[in-house]
């Protein structure tokens, strides 16, 4: 068993747009409550009704989107925020325009829980692996280009998440995850997080690494097993399988 603290909890309003850190969030069959709970959907005839993510168009995290830090379950949309500071509510007239503007396609909205891209999971990432993994590029790695949830300072080694399967559990505070379920294990990357957090400058540097040394792994995706609010600073207790 490792033992640890909760470092840092991370939610991402609309998908594959910049997030917020929060204090406390609750967890339960969604996810992280609000968590990729919108999408912006291609409006483009070839591509009707596919949500549109960073892989097809990386200046999507030009925008940011929030609910507010102190927000545990979020009881209404988010706001969005534009690349020339402008904020608008997700149900604001106009804001599709201004997304297709930015974007250069039309678009659509679209709000629903669980559509994270393995389903209703949550992301969870580790302090030693970051640190490791910036000292095998011989440079910093910001957290946020993995767009986790959950960021953990265990006493666990370095990447030791790369073998957790099937049966392993974390405890943290009320809340209970485990792998468990379709896509849930070690996170097996794509091209997002070769880009910086605001989408302006590409290192693909990063990515030929983790496929070259890490099998293309960072991070472990968990799904919750017992529902609750989880605080940073709360005690965590991970038991591999």
């Amino acid at each position: 068993m490792f033992e640890g603290t909760v470092a840092g909890l991370h939610r991402w309003p609309v998908k594959s747009l910049r997030g917020e850190e929060v204090r406390a969030a609750r967890f339960d069959g969604r996810g992280m409550a609000g968590d990729r709970a919108h999408a912006l959907v291609d409006g483009r005839e070839k591509r009707r009704g596919k949500v549109l993510t960073v892989r097809q168009n990386p200046p999507m995290l030009t925008w940011g989107a929030e609910y507010g830090a102190e927000v545990i379950d979020p009881p209404k949309p988010p706001m969005l925020h534009a690349p020339d500071g402008r904020s608008w509510s997700w149900d604001e007239p106009g804001l599709v325009d201004a997304l297709a503007g930015s974007f250069g396609m039309p678009l659509e909205l679209r709000a629903a829980d669980g559509q994270q891209d393995r389903g209703p999971t949550v992301l969870v990432t580790f302090e030693a692996s970051l640190a490791a993994l910036a000292a095998e590029l011989g440079r910093p790695v910001e957290l946020h280009r993995f767009r986790p949830n959950i960021h953990l300072a265990t006493d666990a080694p370095a990447f030791a998440e790369e073998d957790w399967t099937t049966g392993t559990t974390l405890d943290i505070g009320e809340v209970s995850l485990e792998v468990t379920g379709e896509h849930a294990g070690p996170c097996i990357r794509c091209a997002v997080p070769s880009w910086e957090p605001s989408g302006r400058e590409r290192w693909p540097e990063l990515q030929t690494h983790l496929i070259d040394r890490h099998a293309n792994k960072f991070g472990v995706i968990m799904r919750v097993t017992r529902a609750g609010v989880m605080a940073v600073g709360d005690t965590a207790f991970a038991r591999p399988a």
